[in-house]
């Protein structure tokens, strides 16, 4: 006879909480090195392989080096080196396509100017194509943001310095997989400064930037919208105003054409995460909704969305003696969130941290650590 267990309301609460988080892997090294490893990107192909990339410190300059997981993430192959430059290449972004083709962007200064370079594998990581520039400005070409589309079309956006000392956004795409981009665009026209931005994709095809912006006289979170590909946009679309400043936004479309965004605000103190949510592709969003209360600072969110439309977040916390990243998630489009999961126990800085799932539901992420004494790659599986 099966025996049946009746709790007290306010402890079944917290029992249906505990089971509601997502289970986690022993953390894994996958660095070592003399230098620092920064800025590490994940993503997951299609047969299960993850793909890694990551800027490591090399007499004096920051080069990308690159390694992968060909079984989940239980093991990893030896590190490869990406780039051979007289100057830094930094703050790399990653993307797979549904061939399995790996896509690579970063920040380099080789021209004695940052500029945005591209590499290609299409052999799952084995061997690369030869960096293509992809940007040619007098000012900063910074902090790629990379994504790719189930038609294998790739955006790109990334902050620029060159047209009127502001920073502000720019938007490319290859509609072949790497092998041809469109001419630059220029998306924010803006007296202030517009940076951090993020790209995602609806269940229509329809694209969506969003960024910070400093032009209301402290930043605001903001939205654009192209129902094209990328040919036309939008007018900008304010989505926060706050006292103290709304930061670096990241957003993801579930399969219901619901947008998510979320990004770190001060207006109360401290940074706290924050979340709207657009059911009509970006026409109309939802109140801010707050998502931490922290005495410490919790920023720069990450989102992943799964199969079943379940929302998967990581942010950093911060506070004087802890520095680690945390994770909830939400099973009902946002309307509820489990509580905060710890999920880095070190003795140094967690931070830097990314995200990925795969075809499989299953979490990846990754983030600098500097618990050896130096930075180095850490990773976590969740599911």
């Amino acid at each position: 006879m099966k025996r049946f267990m009746i709790l007290p309301l306010a402890m079944s609460l917290t029992f249906f909480c505990q089971l509601a988080q997502a289970e986690w892997t022993a953390t894994q090294r996958l660095t070592w090195t003399a230098g620092d490893s920064f800025y590490p990107a994940i993503a997951a192909a299609p047969s299960g392989q993850l793909h890694l990339v990551w800027q490591e410190s090399i007499n004096g300059n920051f080069e990308i080096y690159y390694k992968r997981s060909t079984d989940g993430g239980a093991t990893w192959l030896p590190s490869q080196r990406l780039t051979w430059t007289s100057y830094s290449s930094e703050k790399p972004a990653i993307a797979v396509d549904s061939s399995g083709h790996v896509h690579v962007v970063w920040s380099d200064y080789a021209t004695d100017n940052w500029e945005i370079i591209y590499k290609k594998s299409t052999n799952g990581g084995a061997t690369w194509s030869a960096g293509q520039r992809l940007t040619w400005t007098p000012g900063y070409s910074e902090k790629p943001f990379l994504m790719a589309d189930s038609s294998d079309n790739l955006y790109l956006v990334w902050q620029d310095y060159y047209a009127s000392g502001n920073p502000e956004i720019y938007f490319k795409k290859s509609p072949d997989g790497g092998s041809s981009w469109t001419t630059t665009q220029r998306l924010t026209w803006n007296s202030g400064e517009s940076t951090n931005s993020a790209i995602s994709v609806d269940s229509s095809g329809n694209l969506h930037v969003l960024w910070n912006d400093s032009t209301p006289g402290n930043f605001e979170i903001y939205h654009k919208k192209s129902t094209d590909g990328g040919a036309t946009w939008s007018a900008n679309q304010r989505l926060t105003w706050t006292a103290g400043g709304s930061y670096v936004p990241d957003t993801a479309a579930d399969a219901s054409g619901n947008l998510h965004t979320f990004f770190h605000d001060y207006t109360l103190g401290p940074a706290q995460i924050y979340y709207k949510k657009s059911p009509n592709g970006g026409a109309t969003w939802s109140a801010s909704q707050r998502l931490t209360w922290n005495s410490g600072a919790s920023y720069e969110p990450s989102i992943e969305i799964d199969s079943a439309g379940y929302l998967h977040l990581v942010w950093k916390y911060y506070t004087p003696g802890e520095n680690n990243v945390y994770y909830k998630k939400s099973t009902d489009g946002g309307a509820s969130w489990t509580p905060g999961q710890r999920l880095t126990w070190t003795a140094g800085t967690s931070e830097e941290h990314d995200l990925t799932i795969d075809h499989s539901d299953n979490l990846h992420l990754v983030w600098e650590d500097f618990a050896p004494g130096n930075a180095e790659i850490y990773y976590r599986k969740g599911k």
